[in-house]
């Protein structure tokens, strides 16, 4: 995978973008998010790197009321949603203008939206390849009409393909943000009937923890990035914190038994470092609240490293 890193040079400049909202989830606590990666550390984890970074603070938007379902879509906070998403879209779009790769520190993943969103713009407008892993126990492709909680983190997938509220698929421009074939989701091991013949209507490549179980991560990993080793590629990363095994990431609001643990995810996260793309990157749902201790801040600080391209040795093959 040398190749890809020579066709798609990484960013040499980090933003990060803090996303204090809770508001498309189902309980309290991804809001704290942001700040418990900060006291772990995350800028100068990249910074000991040789990455600079540049801290843009907290983002401002509207408290999560917990209301009713909204009227017309039958989504709780749906307004909120909708603000906090038009506010990482405009952030993420001006860093990506000025040639900075957006880090989103959430919040809970309904954010995606709106950073997926800005990428997909910007892309269209550069005339790039767009390609974005979602790091994932959930599918998040639920719609309106089929979520049985009415959270706006189950729906991004589904909106980003064009399915869902207005306000929220036309952020990028002309709906679809995504185009069928720009989406992989891997880690999948919690997904609605539902949700699945979803997966299926939109063609929409997916990697479960059977497959990673049968084939290893290595062989999925090499399947999701076989078409990021061309050249012109952004590739974004949407890294959901229930994405890994509770045994080793307690501090997230939706855990799911029997996911990556943690010499699969640094294999993830190397793979990806190694081709090179990496372009655009979310971090989301750390709930502080329900960790000990703040590992699993932690322990997605030394991911993120590994994401951008720390090694335990200097590979020669």
């Amino acid at each position: 995978m040398k190749a890809a890193s020579e066709s798609c040079p990484r960013s040499p400049s980090v933003s990060l973008i803090g996303a204090p909202s809770d508001a498309g989830a189902g309980g309290i606590g991804a809001c704290m998010g942001p700040d418990a990666l900060r006291v772990a550390q995350l800028g100068p984890a990249l910074e000991s790197l040789g990455i600079q970074v540049t801290d843009l603070g907290n983002l401002t938007g509207p408290p999560n009321p917990r209301g009713p379902r909204d009227k017309t879509y039958a989504l709780h906070n749906l307004a909120e949603c909708t603000r906090w998403s038009r506010a990482v879209c405009d952030t993420v779009l001006k860093e990506l203008a000025n040639e900075k790769l957006p880090l989103l520190l959430g919040g809970d993943h309904h954010l995606a939206l709106g950073s997926v969103s800005a990428v997909a713009r910007h892309c269209r407008e550069h005339g790039k390849h767009l390609r974005v892993l979602w790091l994932d126990a959930h599918a998040d492709c639920n719609t309106p009409e089929i979520s049985p909680s009415g959270n706006v983190h189950g729906i991004p997938v589904a909106c980003l393909h064009g399915l869902g509220p207005e306000q929220l698929i036309t952020m990028a421009g002309s709906p679809p943000a995504l185009a069928s074939g720009e989406l992989k989701l891997i880690g999948l091991r919690s997904v609605d009937d539902a949700e699945k013949q979803m997966l299926h209507a939109l063609n929409i490549e997916a990697y479960d923890m059977r497959l990673i179980d049968e084939l290893g991560m290595y062989k999925v990993m090499r399947r999701a990035l076989r078409d990021v080793r061309q050249g012109n590629v952004h590739l974004h990363v949407s890294f959901d914190v229930d994405f890994l095994d509770p045994s080793i990431a307690p501090g997230t609001g939706t855990t799911v038994r029997g996911g990556p643990d943690y010499r699969e995810a640094q294999l993830c996260m190397e793979m990806i470092a190694e081709s090179g793309c990496l372009g655009s990157l979310d971090v989301v749902e750390l709930n502080p609240a329900l960790d000990a201790g703040n590992q699993t801040a932690e322990l997605v600080v030394e991911l993120i490293q590994s994401l951008f391209g720390k090694t335990t040795l200097l590979r020669s093959v």
